[in-house]
Order: C-alpha cells, then sequence, then structure tokens
C-alpha cells in the first residue's frame, strides 16, 4: 500500500480519479509554482481496501438500493460506525503514520486532515461543507480518528441528501484524504476569479477561514479587475477569529474592537493575491473559486474548485420604489417571495416552499432548505462561504453580510433578492 500515500507534489497526486479533485488541483497548482502547503494524499484505493476489510460493501450497496428508508438507514449507520469504530487494517496503518511522522518532522506543524472525495469539487457537485475536515491534529491517535472520519463522512445524512439529488450512489464513488501541515494563519479567506461585473472578488477575515466558510462573520470585500488593478474595499464586521498559535489547538478568540473592522490586507497583499487567483483560474481553464490563508511568509492556496456565475437580471421597475439593503452576493440568481424570519434553526419548519429566508447566520447545515426557498439572505457571511458555493450551484439567489436583516425586513413582506448584484429590497 506503500504507493498509495504519495506526496502532494508528485505527479500522481493530480490524478483526480485516485485522490479527488480537492487534492488534484492543489497538487497540479502546486506544480506549477503556486504557494501551496506540503503535504500527502491517501488514495481512494486505500479507503475501498478498509471497506472490504471490514466487510461492508453490502452495506454500501444497500445504502440507495434498500427498499425502504428504515432498512436504507440501517445500512448508512452500519457504514459509519465500522468506518470511525474500526481498526483500520495493518497494511494501510503502517505506511499512514509513517507518513504522518515524516510530515510532522519536516514542519513541526500540527495537521489538517481533509476530504478528497472523488465527486467533491466538480462542476454541478461542489459538495461545499458537506463533509469534514479536522485541523489541529496532534496526537498520533488523533491523527487516526481523523482519518476514520473523513471515511465516514462520506456516509454522513447531510452528505447522501445531497448525493441523492445528484443522482449519484455512493457505493460507486470513494473517500480519498489529503494531510497538510496546518498554516498559523495571520488572515484567510476566499476568492472568485470572475464576477457578474466582469472583475474578481476576495474575501478575508482574522485568523482561520473557517470563521468565512461557515458564515459566522461577514469578511471584508476586496473587488479587483480582471486585470488586477485593486478598485475598492469594503472592510467586514469580524469580531471573532479562529486563532492558529504554533503547537497549539486551534480556538475562537474575541477581535480587538479597532480590528473588527480594519482590514485584514494591505493594497498590495490584495493586488498580490489577486494575481495569484487569476493565475489559478488559467491554470484549470476556467472561473475558479479559491480559499487561501496567509501566515508570516506569505500567501497559501488551500483549494481550488470551478465557479458557478450567471449574467445579472434587470430587475422590474416596480422593485426599484422600495427600501434596499446591500450585502455580499452569492453571485447568481433573482428570486422573490414572502420573507420568512427565522431566528433559531428550530424554526427552519416555518419555511414554506417558495420563501425567502430571512436568518442571522447561514452556515452549510441550511443546505437542506436550498431545495425549498426562492432565496435567502443572511446578517453574516460572504460571498465565499460553503452555503453560497451550494447556492449558486443550485441557481437560489443569496444575498450575505446584510446588516441587522432579520429586524429591518418585516416577517411575511414581499422580498426580491438580487445574488448578483447584492441586493435586497422589500415591500412594506
Amino acid at each position: 500500500m506503500q504507493q498509495l500515500v504519495i506526496p502532494l507534489t508528485a505527479i500522481e497526486a493530480t490524478d483526480a480519479g485516485r485522490f479527488g479533485p480537492k487534492a488534484a488541483n492543489l497538487a497540479a497548482l502546486g506544480r506549477a509554482g503556486l504557494p501551496v502547503p506540503d503535504g500527502f494524499c491517501l488514495g481512494a484505493e486505500i479507503y475501498r481496501t478498509q471497506i472490504r476489510a471490514l466487510g461492508l460493501e453490502a452495506d454500501a450497496r444497500g445504502v440507495f438500493a434498500a427498499p425502504d428508508r428504515p432498512q436504507a438507514r440501517r445500512h448508512a449507520l452500519a457504514m459509519k460506525l465500522g468506518l470511525l469504530d474500526q481498526p483500520i487494517t495493518p497494511e494501510i496503518l503502517g505506511p499512514l503514520l509513517a507518513a504522518r511522522r515524516t510530515l510532522v518532522g519536516k514542519t513541526g506543524a500540527l495537521v489538517a486532515v481533509r476530504s478528497s472525495a472523488l465527486v467533491e469539487d466538480r462542476f454541478g457537485s461542489s459538495f461545499a461543507g458537506q463533509f469534514e475536515s479536522f485541523i489541529g491534529i496532534e496526537t498520533e491517535s488523533d491523527f487516526i480518528t481523523a482519518v476514520r472520519s473523513c471515511w465516514g463522512a462520506l456516509w454522513a445524512t447531510r452528505a447522501l441528501r445531497y448525493m441523492a439529488t445528484h443522482d449519484i450512489d455512493p457505493a460507486d464513488t470513494a473517500m480519498a484524504v489529503l494531510v497538510q501541515p496546518l498554516v498559523s494563519a495571520r488572515a484567510s479567506g476566499g476568492g472568485l476569479s470572475q464576477t457578474a461585473d466582469g472583475g474578481m472578488l476576495l474575501s478575508a477575515t482574522w485568523g482561520l477561514g473557517s470563521a468565512i466558510a461557515q458564515g459566522e462573520v461577514t469578511p471584508d470585500r476586496y473587488e479587483l479587475s480582471r486585470h488586477g488593478e485593486l478598485l475598492g474595499i469594503t472592510a467586514g464586521r469580524k469580531d471573532h477569529s479562529i486563532g492558529c498559535i504554533h503547537r497549539a489547538e486551534p480556538t475562537t478568540q474575541l477581535v480587538s474592537k479597532a480590528l473588527i473592522v480594519e482590514p485584514c490586507l494591505s493594497q498590495p497583499q490584495a493586488v498580490e493575491l489577486g494575481q495569484l487567483l487569476r493565475m489559478a483560474e488559467d491554470l484549470m481553464g476556467m472561473p475558479v473559486e479559491i480559499e487561501w490563508a496567509m501566515d508570516d511568509t506569505g500567501f497559501k492556496l488551500l483549494q481550488a474548485r470551478p465557479l458557478h456565475m450567471e449574467q445579472a437580471q434587470v430587475p422590474d421597475e416596480i422593485w426599484l420604489h422600495h427600501p434596499r439593503l446591500n450585502g455580499h452576493p452569492a453571485g447568481i440568481g433573482w428570486g422573490t417571495g414572502r420573507a420568512c424570519v427565522v431566528n433559531c434553526e428550530c424554526e427552519l419548519s416555518r419555511i414554506a416552499p417558495g420563501d425567502i429566508l430571512i436568518t442571522k447566520v447561514a452556515g452549510p447545515a441550511l443546505s437542506e432548505i436550498l431545495t425549498r426557498v426562492a432565496g435567502v439572505v443572511a446578517e453574516r457571511g460572504g460571498s465565499t462561504s460553503h452555503l453560497a458555493s451550494l447556492a449558486r450551484e443550485r441557481g437560489i439567489p443569496m444575498v450575505l453580510g446584510v446588516l441587522d436583516a432579520t429586524q429591518r425586513i418585516p416577517n411575511g413582506s414581499m422580498v426580491a433578492v438580487d445574488g448578483v448584484a447584492g441586493v435586497v429590497r422589500w415591500m412594506h
């Protein structure tokens, strides 16, 4: 099995059919000279070998083939429990732990263990936020647990629902895993290589980027031209960060009042990151969405996936005469509907088909409601959050980072959401 645990720098790592698009895209960027953290990949063959060793092939097939839901749930539970609780077969475990020891010895850093499913980060099926990643892993036992949890994430309820809507049978695919040193990030964020007006967009927050991905903060917004000229900076509201101190587990920290609205990137840094974004687009041959982090040595690219965009729609004249709020556009769609103001996930059952969801935080856990709503507005989050990626994929208009949206937009009012321009309007 040694050949199946390979460095991210190896040419084999660019094979998405073995290591998943997430790992393969990063490997390709790194081989082209773009800044990518070191690491290694566990191939899909390793996952399949573990499935066979545990005797789970029948349960894997039974999840989508079962005649009723109770049986399907039992098969899915058997998959999750088997992958999470049963030992990793020795032929896999030895090379896996040896690769980890080499990486830790080389970098001296804690590690990140990331899913790289064969079906994610593709055009039409990004799976943004649907699987698992674990950061700040220090001990060998925690590392083993993280790897098994990434395998088991393929059988999580939300991932299975997502696959069902895309006609993907989990038994026909596999979960590769990407292991990298944790970047001691001063700032992190995302980027869109194309916007509806022909430019590029960057987002940034303090510390690690999970606060953006989960929609917990409103990040800074940097608009650039296609030529890399910085056109404008809109400071976000970054009241907390996920801190990363060398050799210490990341923790949530409050941000000082001065830094809440202080841009994370200088103008030259934003221009430099814009150049990396454009280079990633050129290498992948399509518009891309990236995740990045910046430590004391500079920028590191953490992910690159295909980007869904569409042209702006001209609103009906009647909407131009009603109140408006501005925010971060998800980059796609125009929708109208009845406002359903939700302050807690326990209220999601109130959302009727065709409603516009108005909420405080739009995290990836809300992905299941995207099939019902005509649009989403949230007080926090930015254009590169996981839920924004899923909304673009489904063609659902979304505007995030809309200050006091749940208080200013009346429940039950008619709302229009412009996911391209980042504008929300409502009728009293």
